[in-house]
């Protein structure tokens, strides 16, 4: 007699969480875990991370912290544009309180006493870039792909941008900062937003390295030593960074008493010049033309008061950049070209903003002014005790 089993339904896959925690060696290890959204920051996995970065900083058995991204395709696309644009549309106040969250934990983690290290492999924008700036060791790959590129959907570099762009000269901050030109790990290593740049297989046997280095009773000046020789590769060679190719025009372009509308005229000019061949003519061109098209596809409003925040922050703490950036967010949120930025590239994709206003020369002075103003009293500001105490 032969027994026919029931056939049992399949279970349901786990699902796994947007954030995953493991401690190697006394080292803890944070995953950013929505690998099909290139790991780009929901608010809950904001608030995940501050409640994780916090237990990292008081549990003694921790003594350091590693960022990754889950995938092969990017370490943080940056944070959840359309769910923050959704909320937006529906009238919901929430969104802002996203910014003060991810702006707090960026905080948090630029004044961590422990060492953090952040693997930018791939993609690593927007929001990522706030998380992994305020890393002690910062990690490049062949893979890497690092952009700001908040004008182009009528926003603003923020996550701390106006601080931390601040390492490289103001003209390639201006450069960067405005056009949302993406850079190879070669280029951030180059102009100082990388400390590594490293063959990406080098990061799949990380773990197994960590757990020869020594964690107990090391200072975390000795820490991060030791943390670095797990990521050094034994024969590393510093890559060739394409950007330098383009210094001076760079220089030329955005030099920082340039405006916004001359920083046009000049692209424009040189691209109604002929170059001679031994300038490297096309990839001239190619340069002056995509700058140029940025420069005048971008929010027009963004544009000029990015290039004055950008030079602002040069002058100013972190804390102070922070304020200013939720100020210019809250803005462009509830008064300028966000919406329709993100309607025009993320929703309808049509790649047709309506800006307002529509070009540069139409941009008065006193909206920009307005735009940096704080729309809080300084006693009522919600980072108002940001940098009050010091980790």
């Amino acid at each position: 007699m032969s027994a026919v089993l029931e056939q049992q339904p399949a279970a349901e896959p786990a699902v796994e969480p947007d954030v995953l925690f493991r401690v190697v060696n006394r080292v803890a290890i944070v995953t950013l875990n929505r690998p099909a959204a290139l790991n780009a920051l929901s608010h809950d996995m904001v608030r995940e991370l501050a409640v994780l970065i916090e237990r990292c900083r008081t549990d003694s058995e921790i003594v350091a912290v590693v960022l990754r991204g889950a995938g092969a395709k990017g370490f943080c696309a940056g944070g959840d544009v359309r769910a923050l644009h959704a909320m937006r549309e529906r009238n919901e106040s929430g969104w802002q309180q996203f910014f003060i969250d991810e702006y707090r934990l960026d905080y948090a983690l630029h004044r961590f006493p422990k060492p953090v290290v952040a693997l930018l492999d791939g993609i690593t924008m927007g929001g990522g870039m706030g998380l992994g700036q305020a890393a002690r060791l910062r990690i490049v790959t062949e893979r890497t792909k690092i952009a700001m590129p908040e004008t182009r959907i009528g926003f603003l570099p923020d996550v701390g941008a106006t601080r931390f762009l601040s390492v490289m000269p103001a003209e390639v901050e201006l450069y960067v900062g405005l056009t949302g030109a993406t850079l190879t790990g070669a280029d951030a290593l180059h102009v100082g937003l990388a400390d590594l740049c490293v063959p990406s297989e080098w990061l799949d046997t990380f773990e197994e390295r960590l757990l020869r280095i020594a964690t107990v009773d090391a200072s975390a000046d000795e820490l991060l030593r030791a943390l670095r020789t797990v990521f050094e590769p034994p024969c590393n060679i510093v890559p060739h960074a394409g950007l330098g190719a383009f210094a001076q025009l760079i220089l030329r372009h955005f030099d920082r008493r340039s405006g916004v509308e001359r920083i046009v005229a000049t692209l424009r000019q040189d691209l109604e010049r002929e170059h001679p061949p031994q300038m490297g003519q096309r990839e001239v061109r190619q340069w002056l033309q995509a700058t140029y098209d940025a420069m005048t596809s971008h929010s027009p409003t963004m544009l000029y008061v990015t290039r004055d925040a950008l030079l602002r922050g040069r002058q100013m703490t972190l804390a102070e950049c922070f304020r200013m950036e939720l100020g210019i967010v809250t803005r462009a949120i509830e008064e300028g070209d966000f919406s329709e930025g993100v309607r025009a590239h993320l929703v309808d994709k049509d790649r047709k903003p309506r800006w307002a206003p529509a070009t540069l020369a139409e941009v008065r002075p006193e909206r920009v002014r307005h735009f940096l103003a704080s729309p809080w009293r300084a006693d009522a500001h919600p980072l108002e005790d940001l940098g009050a105490q010091q980790a």
